[in-house]
């Protein structure tokens, strides 16, 4: 009897080359609401929850962050994001491994932090209909990474068990989600994060993007 993995992937960073436009939508927001952060700062904390991001914010800026103002962060964010929309393209291979995970006969998911008033535009990029496929947003959970809850539930959409699946993403956030359900962790070097942070996050394997990963699926339980 053969345990075929499942694969649970980030969007942002990992199958759509979109995190510096999210770095900037968000140095707009800020910058807007008065709240002086550097690029590199915004950029190490794309893909955590906006809990997280918020608690990092308070201790980084020493700003107060009332609920008001977050909701107006929020909503700017996602305004200049989808002004950049035309700039958002799949990652090199990021189609091709969908594509072939679907004619092998392996189940694929979607966990993106992201809500779908800015995943939305990702999609429409990567020619994924969420009627259509799995795809669980923040939208959809109590919590995001590092919290597990948005790849359980990509796993029980799936109804395939989160032991069995193979979590990808381009981020410590998504290795420490993957950690947290008993998942294996697969880090893509196409988000910004180094090898050595990847796997310091549990990943157990680490590729450039997803055209690389494909390249050595076999590595990961797929057969060719």
């Amino acid at each position: 009897m053969r345990i075929e993995p499942a694969f649970l992937f980030d969007l942002d960073g990992t199958l759509v080359d979109s995190v510096y436009q999210h770095v900037l939508a968000w140095k707009e927001a800020l910058d807007s609401e008065g709240v002086d952060l550097s690029v590199w700062r915004i950029h190490r904390k794309i893909g955590m929850s906006g809990g997280l991001f918020t608690d990092q914010l308070k201790r980084e800026t020493g700003v107060d962050m009332s609920e008001d103002r977050l909701e107006r962060l929020r909503r700017k964010h996602a305004e200049a994001y989808r002004r950049m929309s035309s700039q958002i393209r799949p990652l090199p291979g990021a189609r091709e491994l969908l594509a072939w995970l679907t004619n092998a006969g392996l189940q694929w998911a979607i966990a993106t932090s992201g809500r779908m008033e800015t995943a939305g535009v990702n999609l429409d990029a990567l020619g994924v209909d969420p009627a259509k496929t799995p795809v669980v947003t923040r939208d959809q959970v109590k919590y995001a990474k590092p919290d597990p809850d948005l790849f359980l539930a990509a796993a029980a959409r799936l109804n395939a068990p989160i032991e069995t699946a193979v979590v990808v993403g381009d981020s410590i956030w998504d290795m420490l989600a993957a950690a947290r359900c008993r998942a294996l962790g697969v880090g893509l070097l196409c988000g910004g994060y180094g090898a050595s942070e990847l796997q310091q996050a549990t990943a157990f394997r680490v590729y450039e993007d997803p055209a690389d990963l494909l390249g050595h699926i076999d590595e990961l339980g797929g057969r060719r």
